[in-house]
């Protein structure tokens, strides 16, 4: 969804640096891979064809954080607790 991003440190000889891959229009969205040493954040559509790529070695990402978009309040939504009621 448009907004999501995601935030990478990564070491770099002593240093941090800090990209960030953020999904830039709607119907768009941001996954996370990670396998064979590589993190891979990818912007996707909604039909699933990737649109931008970064790549990462594995050993050197010290941080990886998820943003979601914020979401806007529907009339439906109840944010009350309601005690569960089991009928026996």
């Amino acid at each position: 969804m448009k907004g999501d991003r995601v935030e990478i440190v990564v070491d770099a000889s002593g240093d941090t640096r800090t990209y960030e891959v953020e999904a830039t229009r709607a119907g768009r969205h941001v996954d996370v891979t990670h396998g064979r040493g590589l993190v891979e954040v990818t912007e996707v559509t909604r039909g699933g064809t990737p649109v931008r790529t970064a790549r990462f070695m594995a050993a050197r990402v010290i941080a990886l954080v998820e943003h979601p978009s914020p979401r806007s309040a529907v009339e439906d939504d109840d944010e009350t607790v309601r005690p569960l009621r089991v009928s026996a």
